[in-house]
């Protein structure tokens, strides 16, 4: 399975318009290679380099199987998404405080469809993945401050 994005490649800068120097609004992702027998999609965007620990960014889940792309500033028909830890639900955009930060994107693909309400926590997301993750995909970009 692959994840990319036509905004940024891999290891190269996200552009400021999908952080906090922008419109801050997430960037367009591109999905190929899915495996077959994939029930649902589950995305996970955080930034290990936070002062205070891995930053959870973003959280969406029961993304089609058959999606390819994730268009900018939009959630695909049926996704839900999760609380992030700006206390909000959706994308929260990137914002280092000093240095350079890498935001990763990890793409699960689930044999199964989640039962999960929106706002639900990160940890409410793994414990509901655990079993079920039938291959992952990373993509990283960075921003610096």
């Amino acid at each position: 399975m692959d994840l990319a994005s036509p905004a940024f490649s891999q290891d190269q800068p996200i552009p400021a318009y999908h952080t906090n120097k922008g419109e801050g609004v997430s960037p367009p992702l591109t999905i190929s290679n899915v495996p077959p027998g994939t029930a649902s999609l589950a995305l996970v965007m955080h930034d290990p380099d936070a002062p205070h620990g891995d930053f959870l960014h973003w959280t969406v889940w029961n993304i089609s199987a058959t999606t390819g792309v994730i268009p900018e500033n939009k959630v695909p028909t049926g996704a839900v998404q999760g609380t992030n830890d700006y206390g909000k639900i959706g994308y929260g955009q990137p914002a280092p405080p000093s240095d350079t930060h890498h935001y990763i994107f990890d793409l699960y693909a689930l044999n199964i469809e989640l039962d999960l309400p929106a706002g639900a926590s990160l940890k409410q997301l793994q414990d509901a993945m655990e079993g079920h993750v039938v291959t992952q995909a990373k993509l990283v970009g960075t921003v610096s401050a």
